[in-house]
């Protein structure tokens, strides 16, 4: 297991499937025992995760397979695999990058067949086969540490295929609708790219291009079932320790004038954007026409996320119209330290450069809790808290260990 932060980018210039970027994962270092444990946390005794080694035109690989040790397996929706998610004993970590994922494949499949999400069913295999890989990859990457994925264009394949539905074309058109906004090639004949393995792609990675300057720390080669002469049917898992130099991002920014909302829904509104995955939200106050006062609402997106959070502004305000302006955001590592201040903790976040400390800024809805609870300011506890952190070694320009202290 990798030690500390670490990202990942994933080659998928051959295609990509759910059991491919697993065996990759694995191959990369992560513990087949963690992925076993959350799978079987959420379908238990249905399944059982096995891996190979074996060779794709030449190169080693290591191949996943998803073996059933049931007799039957019932056809799931999208609503009940949702609940078999929510109720197992799954850390968030694991848990929640899992329904973001189901919830981008049930949506494509959704809109592929005209029926509402919700009412997507999986088949007799996917049922359980799409749980093991999506439940499985989630957990390899905890236990690798990452947090960071991005991706290269994916191969999604030409030609023809027979599905459960019949003679669909290449890429089938649940790959196609999960591919908006992604570059995607040809690649070769065949079907290259799955639902999942796309799903999986589109939920967890924040931006699609080359391999991005970092430290190679491990690198995993995931196997596909053919192994098809001149090309290697493989996807690679590139992982490295995150640097603590700045990080820059292609993302989106989504404005919208609205000059009708009640003001008492706005917080509101900013949460639930929130929430949703914005890393942020915000509100200008604006003239509009006629002198009327009004705001802007900006949010700022990953692309992997745009669609969902225009839909969200337009569920949650007035506005007739969204516009959107591509921005490149450049962001400090960060980290967090815990100060003891009286009655308790306050966490410190961290910004990093180059090795050092930069800011140094009290968590304060740390703060706030620990005011209430003590009776005192808020403005109090975060003094003490800077105070704590100073005498800490927490100051601009002090140097930070890998471990998270200041040395």
């Amino acid at each position: 297991m990798t030690a500390g932060a670490a990202r990942l980018w994933v080659d998928a210039s051959a295609g990509i499937a759910g059991d491919m970027l697993l065996g990759a994962l694995l191959d990369a270092g992560a513990s087949l025992d963690a992925v076993r444990s959350a799978v079987a946390a959420v379908v238990p005794g249905e399944v059982v995760v096995r891996t190979s080694a074996v060779t794709r035109a030449g190169l080693r690989a290591l191949k996943v397979d998803v073996e059933s040790t049931g007799e039957g397996h019932p056809h799931r929706s999208w609503a009940r695999i949702r609940a078999l998610l929510g109720s197992a004993d799954l850390p968030a970590a694991i848990r929640d990058p899992a329904l973001a994922v189901f919830a981008r494949l049930a949506d494509a499949e959704g809109r592929v067949h005209g029926i509402p999400a919700d009412d997507v069913h999986f088949h007799e295999v996917g049922s359980w086969d799409a749980i093991a890989d999506i439940v499985g990859v989630c957990a390899a990457l905890v236990d690798l540490g990452v947090d960071r994925v991005t991706a290269g264009p994916v191969a999604v394949g030409s030609g023809r295929t027979r599905a459960a539905h019949g003679d669909l074309p290449v890429p089938v058109p649940a790959v196609l609708e999960l591919a908006r906004g992604w570059q995607v090639l040809a690649g070769g004949e065949g079907e290259l790219a799955t639902p999942t393995g796309m799903a999986l792609l589109r939920a967890l990675a924040e931006s699609c291009g080359p391999i991005p300057p970092m430290e190679v720390a491990a690198v995993g080669i995931g196997a596909g079932g053919r192994d098809t002469g001149g090309r290697a049917n493989v996807v690679r898992a590139v992982v490295g320790p995150v640097a603590d130099a700045p990080t820059v991002s292609d993302m989106w920014v989504l404005e919208t004038n609205v000059d009708d909302l009640d003001p008492r829904l706005w917080p509101t509104v900013l949460a639930a954007l929130l929430a949703a995955g914005a890393p942020d939200a915000w509100l200008v106050p604006i003239l509009m026409k006629k002198g009327r006062p009004a705001h802007t609402l900006c949010v700022l997106a990953h692309d992997r996320d745009r669609e969902a959070l225009r839909d969200k502004v337009f569920a949650l305000t007035s506005t007739l119209g969204v516009r959107e302006t591509p921005v490149s955001r450049t962001a400090l590592q960060r980290d967090w330290r815990a100060v003891t201040v009286p009655g308790g903790e306050v966490r410190i976040k961290v910004g990093l450069r180059a090795g050092r400390i930069a800011t140094t800024t009290a968590e304060f809805e740390d703060a706030a809790a620990l005011a209430r609870t003590r009776g005192v300011p808020v403005r109090r506890v975060l003094d003490e808290a800077a105070a704590a952190a100073d005498a800490a070694g927490l100051g601009p320009g002090a140097p930070w260990a890998q471990n998270g202290a200041a040395i």
